[in-house]
């Protein structure tokens, strides 16, 4: 899919950038709403009090609705590498999606033509597109397990995963050190985070911590 001009929507729902910061994060969202429509006029309602600065329908339809320079209200409470405030850190992308169902191809055809757009003007590294659930482990889970992490990282625009045929001892102490070093600094119990790296590395995992769980955080 060749261009990325957006339909220019505007949200009153944004404010400044506070103290001085600028966007170094991509964080990524799934709407959890019946249509685009539908999540494009919450994102666009006073009384909700929430936006992003972009939206892709599944259709790879692209709207605009916060200017890149100002502070969308898409993320929440979280921490990402030791660091709050992820609203004035960061640019939002919602997609279309319950977070049942697979992300559809114009969509992510429509996200990929996007990302080096917005990575490019911020200097943001594939470290810093993120999901939802990576910064607030626990009290959210989108983009959730069906979307395709591996797709962007293979594009370079995400953290790629580890791959190793090598088992690696996995404690609950060196899981946490490594998932840190990776970004999931929010104090959470071993059990959320587990889950919050599950949801972005494998989301297929299951039962215990094992060594597959530790092998994508390392470098």
């Amino acid at each position: 899919m060749t261009g990325c001009a957006p339909l220019w929507h505007p949200s009153p729902n944004f404010g400044p950038r506070r103290n001085g910061l600028r966007p170094q994060l991509i964080v990524l969202h799934y709407t959890a709403m019946v249509s685009a429509e539908a999540a494009l006029s919450r994102l666009c309602d006073p009384a909700h009090e929430v936006s992003a600065h972009y939206l892709i329908g599944s259709d790879g339809t692209l709207w605009q609705m916060v200017r890149e320079d100002m502070r969308a209200w898409h993320a929440g409470a979280g921490e990402w590498m030791g660091d709050t405030d992820i609203n004035s850190r960061s640019i939002g992308i919602e997609l279309d999606n319950r977070g049942d169902h697979p992300f559809p191809d114009p969509q992510m055809q429509r996200l990929e033509a996007l990302l080096p757009r917005i990575m490019t003007r911020w200097s943001i590294a594939p470290e810093g597109v993120i999901g939802h659930s990576d910064m607030a482990p626990g009290r959210k889970c989108d983009p959730g397990p069906r979307f395709d992490w591996q797709r962007l990282a293979t594009l370079g625009f995400a953290r790629p995963a580890r791959r190793s045929n090598a088992a690696t001892a996995a404690t609950p102490q060196s899981f946490r050190r490594a998932a840190r070093a990776c970004g999931f600094t929010a104090e959470v119990d071993d059990a959320t985070l587990l889950e919050a790296v599950r949801l972005r590395y494998r989301p297929w995992g299951e039962g215990p911590l094992c060594p597959d769980d530790l092998t994508p955080l390392l470098d």
